[in-house]
């Protein structure tokens, strides 16, 4: 698969046969066109950051209304970016879950009518399965067997993948995801919305080696992760913070915090990768958008020799390139969607593995 994105000089009677990728789990509206040959031709994002962060988070009900507005001038700007039609799509992958359960709907709805009105199959496409997939985006030649951290503000899951479309859970978060200790913690520190990258810019420029944190389930629980913990951690120390001149720089908690999460993260995936005896290791989702994660892992990688695919950051975040990719997979196989699929916000873990996610 070649993930060059489509040059939009490119004549629009070129018309490559394609897959049309829809992305509404959450609170960005995004849409993408991939060729059936693996060419990503677009990958078109808005985002409703504007729109929640006065409320310090993601309001569902809002955020529904958002991707109704959206949906069909974000699915337009995406064909016209890949210089391409209605007559050119072969298929449509929407993602059903999970996710919110108003969002879903609005993207799953759009997306089974579209393939209605065009006659081709609609593919429903699970929202892990996507992020797994966008490993692949810019590295195609990255082999399988590998082990796969997928992590987000929803979700911190730990995979070995055999093989496109068959992935074995290995660990999951056993209350918050990593994703949500960073939105958190940056709440408490008194971060604007969206908190992640807030604390992200505030710790690099701050020293890790102030404050310590504990390192959750570091040394337990096998592959499982656990962050509420370290949560509390932060609420206490932030309590018992004196209010006078000395008291330690936010930079240096945030950067003390974050080194935390990461220490967990980089070193539970790179054990699983030793256990399972793999040469690969790719990590996705939104948090594998923090820097000081990023070059953790590349520095672990290259000291342990072990090949390491990171999506670049916009493919980290939920986007429709990823869904497409997921879609494309099962388009190879013929694993197409019956018309009777749905949204489902709890869409069970177990429903990504050996392709499971693309059917109902």
């Amino acid at each position: 698969m070649n993930p060059n994105v489509h040059d939009p000089s490119r004549s629009s009677a070129v018309q490559p046969p394609s897959i049309l990728g829809i992305e509404t789990s959450c609170d960005e509206t995004a849409a993408a066109v991939l060729s059936l040959e693996g060419h990503l031709l677009s990958n078109v994002v808005t985002s409703q950051h504007d729109v929640h962060a006065r409320f310090g988070g993601v309001v569902p009900e809002l955020a529904s209304r958002k991707h109704i507005e959206r949906i069909a001038t974000v699915t337009q700007d995406a064909l016209a970016q890949a210089g391409t039609g209605w007559a050119a799509i072969r298929s449509v992958a929407v993602t059903r879950g999970p996710g919110l359960a108003g969002a879903l709907v609005v993207g799953v709805s759009f997306g089974k009518a579209l393939a209605y009105a065009l006659d081709i199959p609609c593919i429903g496409v699970h929202h892990l399965e996507g992020h797994i997939a966008s490993a692949w985006l810019e590295d195609p030649g990255f082999a399988t067997p590998a082990v796969v951290l997928v992590v987000s503000g929803g979700h911190t899951h730990l995979y070995l993948v055999r093989q496109r479309g068959d992935y074995t859970l290995l660990g999951k978060t056993l209350d918050d995801a990593a994703g949500e200790a960073f939105d958190k913690g940056a709440k408490m520190l008194g971060l604007a919305y969206p908190g992640g990258p807030a604390l992200d810019r505030l710790a690099q420029s701050g020293d890790p080696s102030v404050v310590r944190f504990p390192r959750p389930y570091l040394n337990r629980g096998g592959f499982d992760f656990s962050f509420s913990g370290l949560k509390t951690s932060l609420l206490y120390y932030l309590r018992n913070q004196p209010q006078h001149e000395g008291a330690v720089a936010p930079a240096h908690i945030a950067a003390g915090y974050q080194e935390a999460i990461v220490d967990v993260l980089v070193e539970k995936s790179f054990r699983a990768v030793r256990h399972h005896r793999v040469a690969g290791l790719a990590v996705v989702g939104g948090v594998c958008a923090n820097s000081r994660l990023r070059a953790v892992l590349q520095a672990r990688a290259n000291r342990d020799g072990i090949r390491l695919t990171l999506p670049r950051v916009n493919f980290c975040t939920d986007n429709a390139a990823m869904v497409a990719t997921a879609g494309w997979w099962a388009y190879q196989q013929q694993r197409w969607s019956s018309w009777d699929f749905d949204a489902h916000p709890g869409l069970a873990i177990e429903a990504v593995s050996a392709g499971t996610g693309a059917t109902t």
